[in-house]
C-alpha cells in the first residue's frame, strides 16, 4: 500500500467519524431540549445559580 492509499484512508475514517460524533450529539442535544424535566444549565439565564455544572 502506498503512502497516499494510506493518506486517504485515514483521512476519509477521520472524516466519517467526526461526522458520526456530531450526527450523535446533535441527536442527544435534540433529545434533552425536548424534555420537560431535564434540568436547566447552570450557565443559563434561568437556570440554578446553585446547581452545580455536569
Amino acid at each position: 500500500m502506498e503512502m497516499t492509499q494510506l493518506l486517504v484512508i485515514l483521512f476519509l475514517f477521520t472524516i466519517l467519524a467526526v461526522m458520526g460524533f456530531a450526527a450523535f450529539s446533535k441527536y442527544r442535544t435534540e433529545q434533552r431540549m425536548d424534555d420537560p424535566n431535564a434540568p436547566k444549565s447552570s450557565l443559563a439565564a434561568d437556570g440554578s445559580d446553585h446547581r452545580k455544572a455536569d
